[in-house]
């Protein structure tokens, strides 16, 4: 924002959230894996805001763990109405002289473009003291109606309180609203609760400007989705599918193949390249890169991870925070990576577990081995060289280091190091009886006789 143009952004999240049944504050429940919150302010943040004030109730201390130095906490209690949480970020807002935009943070997928609409009609000609943001959904329900000649406003009116004619206006109330920080408290202290709810709504600071003679104007929204507020678990589930949705198709449209795209789930920040194949029940967690060419087999699992051109992952495979997969390495079924790099054409092909590792390129890692990395109390780091050899069922015991070209035997538990071409064969000696085990069975058979 320009200097003459310097905006501050308040969101309402004083509500206890009753619907949700939860300890987690309402706004904190993940979409994507982020919190709606968090998806909010990402998008207000694009416009630059001076200052950030989240008027809080309910879980304060969660807000405010969750927030860190990014907002101000104000404090709404008791909760008497959305007008009079505005007012609670007044101290907050105190020598700012800007625009000032109002948000909800159960409301948490409002375009940036649609919030710089708000800020732009508010610095028009006819300098309107207040903007709203208006929707048309296809059932009006119970909100608020916007009434409109043009896109000024005529009235503001609650669902509660409004006349079956002014019920039948199609543009409804999102809630949001432009103001400049010169109007904004003084219309606030003025709001009454003279009506159904005795509560005081910030929709009535638009009719008290109009009173004054100011021109309070209107932006819509065409996408009732991007306005849709969420109360409830139900409410959570279905802005889920929203955001998947859409996500899943801008994946393909950028050159990623998803088989069974529903069955996909993406987090908030996936980035995916071109060519990449996604097979049936994917699920990304938060972190996750993909570049080109990469195929991610069914049923695995990624969060925190990055995975280089050509990787193949899968099926049932699981990468973990610090999993990273250089060029053309690979993970086959039933294999966890964690805090471990795979470095070019290394593979760990079926039942592994590769934690606080560095597996150099080349190397075979054999079904059934594990970095012992864990002693209880601390991590300890597993390092395995270029082109070496793990037989199957092999303990790796943390910290070792394997040699570039060195061969593990099958079965073994390794706690030394174990030098560059070397072999390592840690079992214990074979014991050959001859003709026990034929003796055994005719003892057996003989007893249970």
């Amino acid at each position: 924002m320009t200097d003459t143009n310097r905006l501050a952004i308040i969101v309402l999240a004083a509500g206890k959230g009753t619907r949700m049944k939860s300890d987690l504050h309402k706004v904190l429940h993940p979409i994507a894996g982020r919190p709606m919150l968090m998806h909010l302010l990402a998008s207000a943040a694009q416009l630059a805001p001076e200052r950030q004030v989240v008027v809080a109730g309910h879980g304060r201390d969660q807000l405010e763990k969750a927030l860190g130095s990014s907002a101000t906490i104000a404090v709404q209690d008791p909760q008497l109405g959305t007008a009079h949480a505005v007012q609670q970020a007044e101290s907050a807002l105190a020598g700012f002289d800007g625009d000032v935009l109002i948000l909800y943070g159960d409301v948490p997928f409002v375009r940036t473009e649609t919030m710089q609409a708000m800020i732009a009609r508010l610095h028009e000609a006819d300098a309107p003291a207040a903007v709203v943001l208006g929707f048309t959904p296809a059932d009006p329900l119970q909100y608020g109606r916007v009434i409109t000649q043009g896109d000024r406003v005529v009235k503001m009116v609650e669902h509660k309180d409004a006349t079956e004619e002014e019920r039948q206006c199609r543009t409804c109330n999102s809630g949001l609203m432009a103001l400049r920080s010169a109007d904004l408290f003084g219309l606030l202290a003025r709001v009454g609760n003279d009506n159904a709810q005795g509560e005081y709504y910030l929709p009535d600071v638009v009719n008290i400007a109009m009173a004054d003679g100011r021109t309070c104007a209107v932006v819509v929204t065409a996408d009732e989705d991007e306005v849709a507020g969420i109360n409830s678990r139900a409410e959570l589930a279905k802005a889920e599918a929203r955001w998947q949705q859409r996500r899943r198709a801008a994946a393909m449209a950028d050159g990623a193949t998803l088989i069974a795209p529903k069955t996909v789930w993406f987090a908030w920040d996936t980035k995916i390249g071109r060519d990449v194949l996604i097979e049936p029940n994917v699920f990304f967690g938060p972190g996750v890169t993909v570049a080109d060419n990469v195929t991610i087999h069914a049923f695995s699992h990624l969060e925190g991870a990055s995975l280089a051109e050509g990787v193949q992952i899968g099926p049932y495979a699981r990468l973990r925070p610090g999993a990273v997969l250089e060029e053309k390495a690979k993970v086959g079924n039933f294999v966890e990576i964690k805090n471990a790099v795979l470095h070019k054409g290394a593979k760990a092909n079926h039942l592994t577990y590769l934690g606080d590792a560095d597996v150099g390129a080349g190397a075979n890692i054999g079904a059934g081995t594990i970095t012992c990395n864990y002693d209880g109390y601390f991590k300890h780091k597993t390092v395995i060289g270029e082109r070496a050899f793990i037989g199957s069922n092999s303990a790796l015991i943390a910290p070792v280091k394997i040699g570039a070209d060195a061969i593990v035997a099958a079965g073994s538990a390794v706690s030394r190091d174990v030098g560059d071409g070397e072999l390592r064969m840690v079992r214990a000696e074979q014991l050959v009886k001859p003709g026990w085990a034929d003796r055994f069975h005719d003892a057996m058979k003989k007893k249970k006789g």
